[in-house]
């Protein structure tokens, strides 16, 4: 392990996980903690204790965990650590990490606005939001990822990114989850609208369940969205039937 690079404890191995590993050991000593998840190249394989006594921790689980791996690690953590999330929704993930971890922390709320499919062809031009908790400074986090990763940075707090989230997230991770639901066979042609949205739901098709159970129920936002986004729905199927019988 280089002398001179410094350590970072990546708790979750998943597909984002592996995916976000790959980007920062280039940069990074990436010490990974994840039983359940196969090699991967480039990475240490430790344990809990160990990845999270590093000095900055970067917590790639889903939101469903998050509460029991801050409690694992709460007591192992340094004095002065950094921890961050990559979670999709943030208001919930930021109480989480304040309620359950000490004091002496830095807590930085990060969603990384793609992912393994959607940044196949890499990082540059791909979005992140950053949500640093009150006092916590997220300049060398923005540095690194929009100077060293070429990411485009965008500055927030929990809530405003959740309630931006319901109508970018929500809705769209709705709506294509639908379309998945219908099985379509591939036409034998078809126009550009419907291969913009075929596309939109082949990028979340594979998503776990526990993405889009955070995304669509963990979004203090999302509920009433999706509640007018069907109300609009049955609206419309109401209109058709009523010209469908004039």
């Amino acid at each position: 392990m280089a002398e001179d690079r410094k350590q970072i404890g990546l708790v979750g191995l998943g597909a984002f996980g592996r995916f976000a590993a790959g980007h920062l050991s280039p940069h990074f000593d990436i010490l990974g903690h994840d039983p359940d998840a196969p090699p991967v190249a480039g990475i240490e394989r430790v344990s809990l204790a160990q990845a999270a006594a590093c000095p900055t921790v970067v917590l790639a689980v889903p939101v469903q965990a998050l509460e029991q791996t801050c409690s694992e690690i709460a007591a192992v953590l340094p004095q002065g650590a950094l921890v961050l999330d990559v979670a999709s929704v943030k208001v919930e993930p930021m109480r989480v990490m304040r309620e359950t971890l000490p004091d002496h922390v830095r807590i930085i709320g990060t969603h990384p606005l793609f992912g393994p499919q959607s940044a196949a062809q890499g990082l540059a031009g791909q979005s992140i939001v950053i949500c640093p908790e009150a006092g916590a400074d997220a300049g060398g986090v923005a540095a690194l990822c929009g100077d060293v990763l070429g990411l485009e940075v965008h500055l927030s707090n929990a809530d405003t990114h959740d309630r931006a989230m319901a109508n970018v997230q929500a809705l769209t991770h709705l709506v294509s989850r639908v379309i998945a639901e219908l099985d379509i066979p591939p036409p034998p042609y078809t126009t550009k609208s419907y291969d913009l949205l075929r596309q939109a739901t082949d990028l979340v098709r594979n998503d776990s369940d526990e993405l889009f159970q955070a995304i669509e129920q963990l979004n203090p936002h999302a509920a009433s969205l999706r509640k007018r986004f069907f109300e609009a729905a049955r609206t419309f199927d109401g209109r058709l039937e009523a010209r469908a019988k004039t």
